[in-house]
């Protein structure tokens, strides 16, 4: 039923009436607005939430439970340094050394213990003050922590036997990655011109008619009002407290997507009567292109809410500014985009000159040249049917595309085409590959890229060194069956290489000293001595004021045999499955435990907006079956965008959903506005009325496909994987979108019989 179409048509005509009859309210009014939110950008350095950790990894991961529970257990020892104990990536610089070359000689060697001695030679002025080596090193028992290779050469290159090292030098510190990652945003602030430049050429070679019909000024002002929405979105965030995170600067190219509109009431503008007041061209404008574009628009914005449910503060931050600018977007352009069009029917009404705004003839006078002809005569129209002369490109698909895509051999093609879209991308889905590659967020320019490429290149054979806390009291003098049973369950995997702990090499030590700690008075009698002999192993018991043992951990070395996702949940549950409670922990789990919630967290959303988008449809679109098209084209778009990402090299991680969220609404777009004009035509025949459609928007629905490519294409040279990402998955939404919208949607309405 049309019980709510119809009077949001006649609603949105009023409107237009009323803008046509008043532009220069809606013109001011929503300039004021933006310079007013626009004031939240002096907010913007004080709200930039950049922490990699915060913004990348669950907000409510399993290992931020176990990282507290270890902290809590185990406080840290500043006087007794140990990277194997740490709860967090800790404060450090690593320098690697690494070539395809040996460098098995005395002066390779000298050369590497020189840059040890200008590292601890160092002074830094900080705050008025100066620290050397000495005053920040991590320190264990007093002194600082010193290299293991070094010292098995007692720091003589002359005392070389047989250790290999290699050259050049790469280095990396515990905060290089996040100063590197901070680096992105202003890596592609040029591209921002670019791409707004490229937009407005491109709208105005697409809108060009003659010297008083041509839509210049308008297309102009689709795309500032594109920016303002942006500015206002933006700024009314950052005035509200919330933070901005670097992956919402991805933003303003997002927003190009909405030119579609601009595109579409163009289209609608063009086919009112020219002798017409502006206010009644206006009307008619509105009362056949906004139900339609509110439904876009309102399809966009849910479907970035919805997102904001994820559990990456990366996702959720983009989801809510680039939806909150979506709706600035729609509310600029009824309201600022509809009074710059009444301005300009107001010059063409009056047979003006686009740039001099002078009257001119519409008809070429005699005697003139041609050259007087193309700059100085325009406003021809066709005289019979009273409305603009029709473009060529929809003359094309109004005469030629449209009967040729509704013939019989082109519908069986159409079917073979999409059977063969949907097997490579449902390929594509089955090897879709998971998690962020921490590398990945620095720009590919960066010293920390050799550093994790030589790390991976000459270190890979071992993985984390995993801590696996004892979470109850244990009879550690007796030999516990379950602990052991544990261990072995542990080295029973085939990624675990070894065990190493505290009551083993307790027991290793009684053993070689003839120590009897079968009892609990001797095994607490003759511990202060071992502990004192191996002092790193106090951070590993947490002993009450008694000074029994309440909590205690060892630790399982890892191999590079598993992924990181197998081997983190593998661990997860040998733990819960033995008969002594653990916990297994190491900082990089912060991290992997990306890889146990983003494909349900991706699915899930998808699935919720799926649904959300066919309510939505069903409600403001008059028919059941073209609302189930608009869902189908939401699946069918989504996982094709989802397998030919993984083609082309890209993984499921949060960069890449940020982009699905944002696929899952303007997947839509093109499909909701063909199925829209499909049941609002007033043809008899399906195929008549898919060819009307095409007719009526297939250009637009071109020009915004094509306005939105050439305006991120510059992104595919960004130096920033996060950026190339959002160019990748935006170029597949918008030719997936546009391959459903003028291809598969009006062939599936026509072959289901919707009349």
């Amino acid at each position: 039923t049309d019980c709510i179409e119809k009077p949001l048509r006649i609603c949105f005509e009023m409107m237009g009436h009323f803008i046509g009859s008043h532009p220069w309210w809606f013109l001011i009014i929503p300039l004021m607005l933006s310079a007013g939110l626009g004031s939240g950008f002096y907010l913007l350095k004080d709200k930039i939430s950049n922490d990699i950790e915060a913004q990348f990894t669950p907000v409510d991961g399993p290992a931020k439970m176990e990282r507290k529970y270890i902290q809590e257990t185990f406080p840290g020892n500043d006087s007794m340094f140990s990277r194997l104990r740490l709860s967090t990536d800790g404060n450090y610089a690593t320098v690697i050394a690494a070539s395809d070359g040996n460098i098995l000689t005395v002066e390779s060697l000298q050369d590497i213990l020189d840059i040890d001695f200008k590292i601890r030679s160092m002074v830094v002025q900080f705050d008025n003050q100066s620290f050397r080596y000495v005053d920040v090193c991590a320190k264990v028992i007093g002194s600082c922590t010193s290299n293991d290779i070094l010292d098995m050469i007692d720091y003589n290159a002359n005392n070389i036997d047989a250790v290999n090292l290699t050259f050049p030098v790469s280095y990396s510190t515990s905060v290089s990655m996040q100063q590197e990652f901070e680096k992105s945003p202003a890596s592609v602030i040029y591209l921002f011109s670019i791409t707004y430049t490229i937009a407005i050429v491109f709208s105005i070679m697409t809108c060009w008619l003659d010297n008083v019909r041509t839509k210049v000024w308008v297309a102009c002002c689709g795309v500032f009002s594109t920016g303002v929405a942006v500015l206002s979105g933006f700024g009314a965030l950052l005035l509200l407290g919330q933070p901005f995170v670097m992956t919402a600067a991805t933003c303003p190219f997002l927003i190009l997507i909405g030119l579609d509109d601009m595109f579409i009431m163009v289209s609608c503008w063009q086919r009112t009567r020219v002798l017409d007041s502006v206010s009644d061209r206006l009307a008619d404008t509105y009362r056949e292109a906004a139900v339609s574009i509110s439904i876009t628009t309102l399809t966009d914005a849910l479907a970035l809410f919805l997102g904001y449910s994820s559990p990456f503060g990366s996702v959720r931050s983009f989801c809510l500014y680039a939806g909150i600018s979506v709706c600035f977007c729609y509310l600029y352009g009824i309201t600022f985009l509809g009074a710059c069009m009444a301005l300009n029917g107001q010059r063409e009404a009056e047979n003006k000159h686009w740039f001099t705004c002078a009257k001119i003839p519409e008809d070429e006078p005699s005697g003139n040249s041609k050259a007087f002809s193309m700059c100085c005569v325009g406003g021809r129209y066709n005289r019979i049917t009273g409305k603009e002369k029709t473009e060529a490109m929809s003359y094309i698909f109004e005469r030629f595309y449209g009967p040729c895509l509704t013939h019989k051999l082109t519908k069986a093609c159409v079917f073979v085409m999409y059977a063969g879209y949907l097997a490579v991308s449902i390929y594509g889905c089955c090897i879709l590959k998971e998690g962020l590659d921490i590398k990945n967020l620095a720009l590919d320019d960066s010293y920390m890229i050799d550093y994790y490429n030589h790390q991976r290149q000459h270190f890979s054979e071992f993985s984390c060194n995993v801590m696996v806390a004892v979470k109850k009291p244990l009879s550690y003098w007796d030999s516990d069956e379950d602990l052991d049973s544990c261990i072995s369950s542990f080295e029973s995997l085939n990624f675990v290489n070894s065990t190493f702990a505290w009551f083993l090499s307790y027991k290793n030590h009684a053993n070689a000293s003839n120590l009897n700690i079968s009892s609990q008075e001797a095994f607490y009698t003759h511990l202060p001595r071992f502990l004192q002999l191996n002092p790193m192993f106090r951070q590993d018991i947490n002993l009450t004021v008694d000074g029994d043992i309440q909590a205690s951990r060892f630790f399982v070395q890892t191999l590079n045999k598993a992924t990181m996702k197998d081997m983190m949940t593998g661990l997860r549950k040998t733990a819960e499955e033995c008969p002594v409670e653990l916990l297994v922990f190491h900082p990089a789990f912060i991290y992997y435990d990306q890889y146990t919630v983003i494909t349900d967290s991706a699915v899930q959303t998808i699935l919720v907006a799926v649904v959300v988008m066919l309510v939505v449809s069903l409600i403001l679109i008059p028919n059941p079956l073209c609302s189930i098209s608009v869902a189908f084209a939401i699946c069918s778009v989504i996982t094709g965008v989802a397998g030919f990402m993984s083609l082309w090299g890209v993984n499921l991680d949060s960069i890449s959903m940020i982009n699905l969220v944002m696929c899952i609404g303007f997947s839509v777009d093109f499909s909701a506005h063909i199925s829209y004009s499909f049941v609002s035509s007033t043809k008899s025949d399906a195929n008549e009325k898919a060819m009307d459609a095409l007719a009526h928007l297939g250009y637009p629905i071109l020009q915004g496909a094509l306005s939105t490519v050439v305006g991120v294409v510059v992104l595919s040279a960004s130096g920033s994987y996060i950026f190339r990402t959002f160019f990748k998955i935006v170029f597949l939404v918008i030719v997936f979108g546009l391959l459903h919208g003028l291809v598969f949607i009006p062939v599936f309405l026509t072959v289901f019989g919707v009349s």
